[in-house]
């Protein structure tokens, strides 16, 4: 029997995991996060927080939609990791250049943010900046 994680990329080509790092509040940026999704037509299938941090998310969207939901995670104040900006670049060059063929296609994100507070991100600095 196939391995489903390779049932699903054959089925849907723009199965991607990212990982990226935030200084908000872990159940916070959840919510934000979730709200933007689904405001933007996308699918928010599973979501959770750890006690390290750590933010688990995996959700799915029309293509067309893919530079909304780039900007909404770069919005929500998340850095991805240079492959994340790399990976989401090529979706929304290649959506773009053949929207009417593939806009409606899904894609799909498994994305692991870790967060750190405020005064870790700043290197300590914080009350510099204030």
């Amino acid at each position: 029997m196939p391995d489903f994680d390779v049932v699903q990329a054959a089925s849907i080509p723009w199965v991607m995991q990212m990982k990226a790092i935030s200084a908000e509040d872990p159940a916070r940026l959840v919510q934000t996060l979730t709200g933007a999704i689904l405001g933007c037509g996308g699918w928010v299938l599973s979501r959770g927080a750890n006690d390290t941090g750590t933010v688990n998310m995996l959700f799915e969207f029309e293509r067309q939609a893919c530079v909304d939901i780039y900007s909404l995670l770069v919005g929500a104040g998340l850095e991805l990791s240079q492959s994340g900006h790399i990976r989401f670049t090529e979706l929304c060059q290649c959506t773009r250049s053949q929207q009417t063929e593939r806009g409606q296609e899904i894609a799909s994100v498994d994305l692991e943010i870790q967060t750190f507070p405020v005064e870790m991100v700043h290197g300590g600095r914080r009350s510099e900046m204030e």
